[in-house]
């Protein structure tokens, strides 16, 4: 049984903070589980363009108000507390906090990340080993 309490992981180096956003990774490759748990923190304000060839991706907000862009449709989708969203089709995004809030979520990642992936340039984390 694995027991972790987010105080456990913020400052350590599953806690990646970057200038958009915060990811604090509670569960991840090494658990053996096959999925990786990450509570992130999309800064207030912040613009991302996403796209995860490698993983599938499904994302529970608990926190804040922003929108997703699916980039195939055009189609804008609000955010807010209990709206979840799955790229199950390694789907390109642009995910936005509303300026003045933080956009709090639980993601989980489908292979696991193995705990210190930032975005590359296409917006995609690489494959782990």
């Amino acid at each position: 049984m694995i027991v972790k309490h987010l105080d456990d992981v913020i400052g350590t180096d599953a806690d990646v903070d970057t200038e958009g956003w915060n990811s604090r990774r509670l569960i991840y490759k090494d658990a053996g589980v096959g999925y990786s748990v990450n509570d992130t923190l999309i800064k207030a304000g912040s613009e991302h363009e996403f796209a995860y060839q490698h993983h599938f991706e499904t994302v529970y907000c608990i926190e804040g108000e922003g929108e997703i862009v699916d980039l195939a449709t055009g189609i804008t989708h609000p955010i807010r507390p209990g709206t979840l969203y799955c790229l199950n089709q390694h789907d390109r995004h642009i995910l936005r906090a509303n300026k003045g809030t933080h956009m709090r979520m639980v993601c989980v990642f489908n292979p696991p990340l193995t705990g210190r992936e930032v975005h590359d340039e296409t917006g995609a984390y690489a494959l782990g080993d």
